[in-house]
């Protein structure tokens, strides 16, 4: 004992805190979280996750490696990571009814990776959404892996409606024969019809893979159609609407199991993260409460409220407005670009980001128009009587006559606002 003694104390930089062992990153990471607690965040991706899951996050489970699945690693010492994934596998199983669960993927990019590694063989066809029509760039964008690697073809919205044309879908399928078709979407106000989907896949003999990585919390929660009973796969992330850690998972049917852990390990990853399988088991015992579903009402709720107050200050918004967490706005009308309107929401203390609209005429880096989601500020707290001046202070700050004063004295009622909602105030 003497002898681990002294060696403990030959380690000062093993035992040291971070804000001792580097204070430069600790105060990057003081400041960021200063950042987030004074920041409206409407970025619909984004979300702040509980202190479960940071703690799992955090835990001494980084260390272990554990390449391989639970009872069968090549590693030793693996008989509490077996637990914990086995954990996570089953209350994911449970949460969303599924017939089996890969929750190693590192992102939602490596999930939808391993189903087309799984499920298709270099130049075979898919079909998915367009980006600029809300899509995401693992469904085929050009640059992408999944446009190098795969024939993509695409269906977009609507141009009078702005939402999914079902019939002419399945016209494009009959007409391209794709062997896996793409529902989901990274900017689609809308519920999306996924018995209609597979309905469509089946009628030309290809497999369905449904990304419900925005919405997987409104699934879980009886909020938007469910994908796992009608897909063959079914991909998300995990730090969305689900409030977890920032991470993928895969669930898909049984029959395509094998190839789907195959595809993960030893097809694209080396030993999984562990902690951050751990926080996914604790997001998902989370998920699970009564308090998830009513968080998830709020958040659809709050997203009405604030499209149906920004429609009324004159901005257009996409299909009209909104089912789900999230709106897309066009801001042609109100002459300002994406980007100018991000920047100007950022002064002010309102986190968005710019985003393509359908048969948008502006470079992507521009953009007509800006992505609005509620899922982190309903966590935070806010409801329908602070959506509503959300909504003021963005047509304010959006206005065609802001001045500097105005936007300073936007940026302290963005303060006062959220001193009622602080953020990690333990932390």
């Amino acid at each position: 004992m003497a002898r681990l003694r002294v060696e403990a104390k030959t380690q000062p930089e093993f035992r040291a805190r971070l804000k001792d062992a580097d204070p430069e990153l600790a105060g990057l990471l003081k400041k960021e979280l200063a950042r987030q607690r004074g920041t409206i965040e409407l970025i619909a991706s984004e979300n702040f996750t509980s202190r479960a899951v940071l703690e799992a996050a955090a835990s001494v489970l980084t260390n272990k490696y554990a390449e391989g699945y639970p009872g069968a690693r090549y590693y030793g010492g693996c008989e509490v990571v077996d637990e914990v994934e086995t954990l996570a596998i089953g209350r994911c199983k449970q949460l969303f009814g599924a017939e089996h669960v890969n929750v190693q993927p590192h992102s939602g990019s490596t999930a939808n990776q391993a189903v087309y590694f799984a499920e298709l063989a270099m130049g075979d066809a898919i079909l998915a959404m367009k980006l600029d029509h809300g899509g995401h760039l693992t469904h085929g964008l050009k640059v992408n892996f999944s446009g190098r690697f795969y024939h993509v073809h695409s269906y977009g919205l609507d141009r009078e409606s702005g939402r999914l044309d079902y019939d002419r879908i399945e016209e494009i399928a009959r007409e391209r024969q794709p062997q896996l078709i793409i529902a989901g979407a990274s900017a689609y106000p809308r519920r999306i019809d996924f018995d209609r989907f597979a309905g469509i896949a089946r009628s030309v003999g290809a497999r369905l893979m449904v990304d419900m990585a925005h919405i997987a919390g409104l699934v879980a929660a009886g909020l938007h159609p469910d994908p796992v009973a009608v897909s063959d796969y079914v991909t998300t992330t995990t730090h969305k609407t689900l409030a977890g850690p920032r991470s993928g998972v895969i669930i898909c049917r049984q029959k395509y199991a094998r190839n789907i852990d195959k595809a993960i390990f030893p097809g694209l990853q080396g030993g999984p993260l562990m902690h951050i399988i751990a926080a996914k088991a604790a997001c998902f015992k989370l998920a699970a409460t009564a308090e998830f579903r009513q968080r998830q009402k709020q958040t659809v709720a709050n997203a009405a409220m604030l499209a149906g107050r920004l429609q009324e200050g004159g901005i257009q918004l996409v299909s009209g407005g909104t089912d789900n967490h999230l709106m897309l706005a066009d801001l042609t009308d109100i002459g300002i670009t994406g980007i100018e309107a991000e920047n100007r929401l950022e002064e002010v203390g309102i986190t968005v980001n710019k985003n393509p609209v359908p048969f948008d005429p502006l470079p992507p880096t521009v953009t007509s128009g800006i992505r609005i989601g509620t899922p982190a500020v309903t966590t935070r707290g806010f409801r329908e009587a602070e959506m509503e001046e959300v909504a003021a202070i963005i047509l304010a700050a959006l206005g065609r006559r802001v001045t500097a004063a105005d936007k300073k004295r936007l940026r302290r009622r963005v303060t006062e606002l959220l001193a009622a909602f602080p953020l990690y105030p333990n932390l």
